[in-house]
C-alpha cells in the first residue's frame, strides 16, 4: 500500500506562506485532480482550511483539536471528511478506505510522514518562493528519480524511496 506525498515545491524548498501556496498552475490542478482522485488524502487543518472538501476524494485532517475541523457541505457524496489526533490515526483510518494514500500537506504533515513516505509526487516549479513553510529535503541517498515531464515553469517528478 504506497504513501505518497504530493507536493508544488519551489526551487528552494518553499510550499507556502502558512496560508496559501505560491504557486498555482492549471495543468498541476488537473493532474493533482486526476492523480488523487478516489484515494484518501492526508492533510494538516491549514490545509484543509485552505482547500475544503474536494469531489471525490477523502479528506482525513491531523488537528491537535480535531473536535473543532469543520467541514463544509460536501460538493458529492463520494467527498467525506474525517478529523483525527495523530498521523498514526490518520494512516489507520486511510488503509480502512483504500490501497493507495496522498498526504498533501502543510509542511509539519510532511515531515511527520517521511518516515513512512514511499513515494513523493512532485511538481518542482524552476523559480524561488517567498514563504516560510518548506517540503523537506529530498536526499538522493534516499529517493530515487523515477520519472521527470519537463511542462515549462514546472516539471512533474516521481521519485521512490531506495531502501522499499
Amino acid at each position: 500500500m504506497p504513501i505518497t506525498a504530493i507536493a508544488v515545491v519551489a526551487r528552494n524548498g518553499v510550499i507556502g506562506d502558512g496560508e496559501d501556496q505560491p504557486f498555482k498552475f492549471r495543468e498541476d490542478w488537473a493532474r493533482f485532480k486526476k492523480v488523487t482522485m478516489g484515494h484518501p488524502m492526508i492533510m494538516g487543518r491549514k490545509t484543509h482550511d485552505a482547500m475544503g472538501l474536494l469531489p471525490g476524494r477523502v479528506s482525513i485532517v491531523v488537528s491537535r483539536n480535531p473536535q473543532r475541523v469543520q467541514f463544509d457541505q460536501a460538493p458529492d457524496d463520494a467527498a467525506r471528511g474525517y478529523a483525527v489526533g495523530s498521523l498514526a490515526e490518520a494512516i489507520e483510518l486511510a488503509k480502512t478506505l483504500d490501497d493507495q494514500i496522498f498526504v498533501i500537506g502543510g509542511g509539519q504533515i510532511y515531515r511527520l510522514a517521511w518516515p513512512i513516505l514511499d513515494e513523493l509526487d512532485l511538481t518542482e516549479v524552476h523559480a524561488e518562493a517567498e514563504g516560510e513553510v518548506r517540503f523537506p529535503e529530498v536526499d538522493d541517498q534516499q529517493w530515487r528519480e523515477t520519472s521527470r515531464d519537463p511542462r515549462g515553469e514546472f516539471d512533474f517528478v516521481r521519485y521512490v524511496r531506495r531502501d522499499r
